[in-house]
């Protein structure tokens, strides 16, 4: 059954435990946030319940980061230790902004790491899989953590790094591999691969594409055209970020819904305005404190995630996953449009191949418009969609098949012009 989450109710035992260490250990050594404890006066003794804890710390932005790396290059002053206890650098992708390099002890990469194991359990993966890990293992964190974990869980893995998505789809073919790990505009983009090749993904091993990086692996469109896509396969969502780690699982009963991780995150939901908590099952912003990762912390951490979170037997719930980002809303003609509600939207479409959206601002008024690849019969039917469900008159052009960019790592489908 559903219950609304209590912000007066005492801590778990283990969640005061752990946020008073996290605490301890800021105050004791963590320069970023010895100062902004000392500026906001919150330095006494641990809050009893997390409407006290939000009431008396100050939450943390990404523009304060960027600001403090580049105050104290390389790495900003947010480190608990001294650098030489650190074993591990990675880097944001710079989608919403400029990139953050963010280093981990080996306590705070383990603890990481079993996260992750969580989430191959959760979606059913067992040592009689074999998973292709299909992206470039660049600086990005979670490529490295998913496969680590894959590895400590006992599962056969194979690296796809360095390898064009002709050979990937190859060898998910040549070693019959059961798991697909990716975003989901690569999952798509790799069964064209794969159907180019002569190796049609829907007669392929693989059971289960397991998918992060994008808001798209909760949206229903998204994860029909990806089953559809691969075989039936099942879809398994998942999210997290370089800063935080791995956040969530999909819950296994739930299809799109997401289970915080609660035993290594605090999480609250703000008002993107006022930033005053929102009412259970209210959409607002997802706040995040990361409970074991204590070497680089983050504290009330503005993530920009929109989310609707609610209790659901015991298991704190983001129903139907990654709803949008707060900074990628557009207003048109006074209409609030999310990507994720025009990617649903677009993706309806099982013709659709790939697409681009297009964001005018040389005029007063913002105007979209749209190419997708498909036959212009299909573009009057997205329009029509898109105006049924936004009340909104969108431009929708047809474009040949393979025009339009396509994309390993997270997508840039929305381009600004002016």
């Amino acid at each position: 059954m559903d219950t609304d989450p209590t912000a007066d109710s005492p801590w778990p035992a283990e969640t005061r435990t752990r946020l008073g260490e996290l605490l301890g250990t800021c105050l004791a050594g963590n320069r970023f946030y010895q100062d902004k404890f000392q500026a906001a006066g919150c330095q006494g003794t641990l809050p009893g319940a997390l409407r006290e804890f939000s009431a008396r710390f100050p939450l943390t932005t990404k523009r304060e980061l960027v600001e403090d790396q580049a105050a104290h290059a390389p790495y900003g002053s947010n480190l608990s230790f001294p650098v030489g206890r650190y074993v591990r650098c990675h880097q944001t992708s710079g989608t919403t902004g400029l990139p953050l390099r963010w280093l981990d002890t080996a306590e705070s990469w383990s603890a990481m790491t079993e996260d992750w194991v969580t989430v191959l359990q959760k979606a059913g993966i067992t040592q009689q899989d074999r998973a292709c890990f299909a992206f470039s293992f660049g600086p990005f964190l979670g490529f490295w953590l998913a496969f680590e974990a894959a590895g400590r869980l006992g599962v056969l893995s194979i690296a796809g790094g360095g390898m064009t998505s002709a050979q990937r789809a190859r060898v998910i073919r040549e070693q019959s591999c059961t798991v697909l790990c990716c975003t989901p505009t690569y999952a798509l983009h790799l069964a064209e691969a794969s159907r180019s090749e002569g190796l049609a993904p829907e007669t392929s091993t693989i059971r289960l594409v397991l998918v992060a990086g994008e808001p798209g692996g909760s949206l229903p469109a998204v994860r029909k055209r990806l089953s559809q896509a691969w075989n039936g396969a099942r879809v398994f969502d998942h999210h997290g970020m370089t800063e935080t780690g791995p956040v969530t699982y999909e819950h296994p009963d739930r299809p799109g819904d997401l289970v915080v991780m609660e035993g290594s995150y605090l999480a609250e939901v703000i008002d993107p305005v006022t930033t005053a908590p929102v009412p259970p099952g209210t959409r607002g912003e997802l706040v995040l404190t990361t409970l074991k990762r204590v070497g680089s912390p983050l504290i009330r951490y503005r993530t920009g995630d929109l989310v609707e979170a609610r209790r659901v037997d015991g298991l704190l719930l983001l129903r139907g996953g990654i709803l949008g980002r707060v900074d990628d809303m557009v207003v048109v003609r006074g209409v609030n449009v999310y990507p994720t509600a025009l990617d649903s939207l677009i993706r309806s479409s099982a013709s659709v191949g790939e697409y681009r959206v297009t964001v005018d601002r040389r005029s007063h008024l913002a105007e979209l418009s749209v190419e997708i690849e498909s036959e212009a019969s299909e573009a009057v039917v997205v329009a029509r969609r898109i105006q049924d469900s936004l009340a909104l008159r969108v431009p929708v052009t047809a474009v040949a098949p393979g025009v339009l960019p396509r994309f390993e790592l997270k997508a840039r489908r929305w381009v600004t012009v002016g």
